[in-house]
């Protein structure tokens, strides 16, 4: 049986409920909340209280965020298009990015690596393929062109 929410009570609970399964931002909660039934009303004093509390926090959920993405191997183009995606302001995502403890470098060679086995193309089909996915996972031209191309770390 679904829960009703037509009270702040309620509606702290879902967002607490949201919260504790992972991090979340703002808008991202209040569209979850909506979704539930909740009014925009009730959510944003909830949020607000949560904010207040530290339970809801931007910065945090954009380190969170861009750190998982980045263990899974995707790159900064794609994680700063799907942060936007969810609603967050552009200067906090670029701020975040530029923040973020990764080393972008290698995780386009890991991710390489893990994909292709280390091979370099033999050919332009293969290189069109290998740049295809990568850049599909987010990392820049320049970037995919240089591993491709089997310059040296060191260029980088």
């Amino acid at each position: 049986m679904p829960v009703v929410l037509d009270n702040p009570v309620a509606v702290r609970r879902a967002a607490m409920d949201l919260l504790a399964r992972r991090e979340h931002g703002r808008a991202e909660l209040s569209r979850k909340l909506r979704q539930r039934g909740a009014s925009q009303d009730l959510i944003d004093p909830a949020l607000d209280r949560l904010a207040e509390e530290g339970l809801l926090n931007e910065s945090r959920y954009l380190e969170s965020f861009i750190a998982s993405r980045a263990r899974n191997g995707y790159g900064p183009l794609r994680i700063r298009e799907e942060l936007a995606q969810r609603g967050l302001p552009r200067s906090e995502i670029e701020k975040a990015l530029s923040e973020a403890a990764v080393d972008w470098s290698a995780q386009l060679r890991e991710a390489w690596r893990r994909k292709f086995a280390g091979r370099l193309p033999v050919d332009a089909r293969e290189r069109a393929q290998q740049g295809r996915f990568l850049n599909y996972r987010g990392y820049s031209p320049e970037s995919i062109n240089r591993l491709l191309s089997g310059r040296s770390t060191e260029d980088w």
